[in-house]
């Protein structure tokens, strides 16, 4: 036998084996039988092959996936103990998400130097962030405004877009190092957007501050994607992200880098049967891995009802950790590569997301979209669609709207409150607020639990 098995079988052409599989279906037509469309307008074919595939340069990535924990400053002393504790148990990076100012030197005290750090402030106060960025210059710590994502969220400035874009730029005037730029795209996942509109938005939301010159050739941009289950769409959307923020920068003749860390999305996620977002992770996991993320940040199978808790964080760090440690993705990259189907999904997600991109751009950038409504409306359209597949039980979860455990009880188990707040008050925009499919479902079963179910 050859070394290649390639070689041991003759080669068919996709015109023979259409012809073959025609055949096979005595009469019944191809196209109504076996293409089908998704919600992005890709139409899905029963095969892939050479002949007819189209395939994009992807810019490889050459590191290792970061294994990342995500850790909420409310408590410095708390966070810092469970950093160190984290990356004594496999974790190659940690993401701290503040809200509001903080005492560096007690959550920055005697970190692994060799561990990279993610500082995600979701607030916007100068004078703290200038003397943040001083006392961590000889550490490994990005620190991370996203103040679009802010008022995407929020529906309101944390000032005005002047002062908001002003404090930024001269935070980046006085540090030269830190660009303080970074896109949280994972809210466009979490809220219903589909593929191609996540990819485009994110470029977008990028473009806004490109335009304003925050930032510069030593940037490395922070992108954060939620991923979902449709397992290699989510390959496709990483890889074709890539692509066009590599062609995007060129046209501003900048040499930032990007840095894309995952997470898995919260839409599909369910409070019945949690047991099974284990698995849901795990194959989201994979498509990030596969598709190229820098760094995976895993989320607890119960983190949407529960607290914060050493158990569940534990259970997500060794996902990842059997996945790269023993399931062999540590190194290979470029898994994807030549494979027809991601090439050709990953080439028609670009293409797609990038007619999307120049329409927004047309018609006046993300911020003007944003305060028209169109973005917002558009999503909510993507979402609606979604939700009534759901609702129909075309889109499955196990569990939930799919074999229910009619015995099973949550309603004393809830730390959390898993439904969308909304909160009254005036807003500049109608905020972008992510809401999980399972919602409406799973508060009529908490409601009917101490009835007869």
């Amino acid at each position: 036998m050859s070394n290649s098995i390639f070689t041991d079988f003759d080669f068919v052409s996709a015109k023979a084996w259409k012809q073959k599989i025609q055949v096979d279906l005595k009469g019944g037509d191809y196209n109504e039988l076996l293409l089908s469309k998704t919600n992005e307008g890709i139409v899905i074919k029963p095969f892939y092959h050479q002949d007819n595939f189209k395939k994009l340069e992807i810019p490889e990535v050459k590191l290792e996936t970061k294994i990342c924990q995500t850790i909420f400053v409310d408590d410095e002393k708390k966070a810092n103990r469970i950093a160190k504790e984290v990356t004594k148990k496999g974790a190659t990076a940690i993401r701290f998400i503040a809200q509001q100012t903080f005492d560096y030197k007690i959550l920055f005290q005697d970190l692994d130097s060799k561990i990279k750090i993610l500082l995600i402030c979701e607030f916007l106060e100068k004078e703290f962030l200038q003397k943040l960025t001083k006392s961590t210059k000889n550490h490994k710590i990005s620190i991370v405004l996203d103040v679009i994502n802010n008022f995407v969220k929020s529906g309101n400035w944390y000032r005005s877009k002047q002062e908001d874009f002003k404090e930024i730029k001269t935070l980046i005037k006085n540090n030269t190092s830190e660009s303080y730029v970074g896109v949280n795209a994972s809210v466009y996942q979490n809220s219903g957007a589909n593929s191609v509109q996540q990819v485009a938005y994110t470029l977008a939301h990028l473009n806004e501050y490109l335009n304003e010159n925050l930032i510069t050739d030593k940037t490395e941009i922070q992108i954060t994607f939620a991923v979902g289950s449709n397992y290699f769409f989510e390959i496709a959307k990483i890889r074709a992200f890539r692509y066009l923020f590599k062609k995007l920068t060129a046209k501003y003749q900048s040499k930032s880098t990007v840095n894309i860390l995952v997470e898995p999305t919260t839409r599909n996620k369910t409070i019945y049967d949690y047991n099974v977002n284990l698995l849901r992770t795990t194959t989201e996991c994979m498509s990030a891995i596969i598709g190229g993320a820098n760094i995976v940040s895993n989320t607890a199978y119960d983190s949407i009802y529960h607290r914060s808790n050493a158990f569940g964080s534990r259970i997500a760090r060794n996902q990842l950790l059997i996945l790269l440690e023993e399931s062999y993705f540590k190194n290979n990259k470029a898994i994807a590569k030549g494979s027809y189907y991601i090439e050709q999904l990953t080439y028609e997600i670009a293409e797609k997301a990038l007619q999307l991109f120049k329409d927004i751009e047309k018609n006046g950038g993300f911020l003007q979209q944003l305060e028209k409504g169109t973005i917002q409306r558009k999503i909510e359209e993507s979402a609606k669609k979604e939700q009534e597949q759901f609702d129909k039980g075309e889109i499955v979860l196990l569990g939930t709207n799919k074999y229910p455990n009619k015995k099973d009880k949550m309603k004393a188990d809830l730390e959390l409150y898993p439904f969308v707040k909304v909160k009254a008050r005036k807003t500049i925009i109608k905020p972008i607020i992510p809401k999980r499919l399972a919602e409406k479902l799973e508060q009529e079963r908490l409601k009917a639990e101490n009835k007869v179910y």
